[in-house]
């Protein structure tokens, strides 16, 4: 990759490891806690960081006592000594993961930083869909709540489950075979080319690459043979054995009592996701068993919209939680 500007850092964060169920959870940190700020939570999605943050956190008008964690096998959290090891010596807790298991993770995680508080919530894609289930699981512990396009999944019948779990035995297979490996780079610059083709936004101009560049390191870690690994368990990859149920997922919406704000980039990706199976107007349609909710819409954004528009993010955040 040619040289370019490198991103200009405004806010420096820090890190922390705390013992999470049996975890080591890595916490990333901006700002000091402080009686008379309320801690925003920000969670991220699939095969992404808490540093994925760093540009909104940049972004904002104010200090905020900002959390981002670690997904449990995701980054730096997941180092369990009684777990199997991979090959560069990380070790894994498990060989597939539970949305239940994030909602307790993160349920533990506000007992430590904010035992007696409730807090301002933020989570993007598959982190949205966690902090919209577990608002309603325990809406007394969420201020406000800012959902970043986890819109949920298809409704699933019944009759898929024979095949759903038998594919989701096969899966676990693969996986220990070595099938789902995830592919090394040879540089931390390849490492930021994929993350560019994966989100062709951040190739546009320089500001977009220098934003590439800074995240391949907290993306990707390098291993003992000097290749770069994606500090995300291979084990994501696998199919979730349950059926995804809409009836139980509303119930959960409608117990959620904190103001919500449902945020969305003008690049709507399910077709491409999901085809037929699930559409927009459905996911709004769920949306309307949330008994307080808002939505907006990001302009000149793809899914991962906390790196194409940090700024206007933020200021949606602010403006909300304010």
């Amino acid at each position: 990759m040619y040289p370019i500007e490198r991103y200009p850092l405004r806010r420096a964060s820090r890190s922390e490891f705390v013992p999470i169920r049996n975890l080591n959870y890595h916490v990333r940190l901006w700002g000091e806690p402080s009686p008379d700020r309320t801690p925003l939570v920000m969670v991220h999605g699939w095969m992404d960081v808490g540093a994925s943050y760093q540009f909104v956190v940049d972004a904002l008008a104010q200090d905020h006592f900002v959390i981002a964690p670690d997904w449990r096998g995701y980054g730096l959290t997941g180092l369990n000594p009684t777990g199997s090891t991979t090959a560069n010596g990380r070790y894994v807790p498990t060989d597939n993961y539970w949305f239940p298991d994030y909602m307790a993770d993160l349920d533990f995680l506000l007992d430590h930083y904010a035992p007696n508080q409730a807090v301002n919530l933020v989570g993007h894609s598959m982190g949205g869909n966690v902090v919209m289930l577990y608002a309603g699981a325990r809406p007394e512990r969420i201020r406000r709540l800012v959902n970043l396009e986890g819109f949920g999944m298809p409704a699933a019948r019944a009759a898929q489950a024979p095949g759903r779990y038998a594919k989701w035995m096969d899966e676990l297979k693969d996986l220990h075979k070595g099938d789902k490996a995830l592919r090394p780079y040879d540089t931390v610059d390849g490492v930021a080319q994929r993350l560019m083709k994966t989100n062709p936004r951040l190739a546009r101009d320089e500001a977009g690459m220098a934003k590439a560049q800074w995240l391949a390191p907290h993306w990707a870690q390098e291993n003992a043979q000097g290749k770069w690994e994606i500090l995300g368990d291979p084990a994501h990859k696998i199919i979730n054995a349950q059926l995804y149920r809409v009836d139980e997922v509303l119930s959960l919406y409608a117990h959620i009592t904190a103001p919500t704000l449902a945020v969305e980039a003008s690049d709507n990706q399910m077709a491409q996701w999901w085809a037929n199976r699930y559409s927009l107007d459905e996911y709004h349609e769920r949306l309307k068993s949330v008994p307080n909710i808002t939505v907006a819409l990001i302009e000149d954004a793809g899914h991962m919209l906390h790196h194409d528009q940090p700024e206007k993010l933020a200021q949606l955040i602010e403006d909300f939680i304010a």
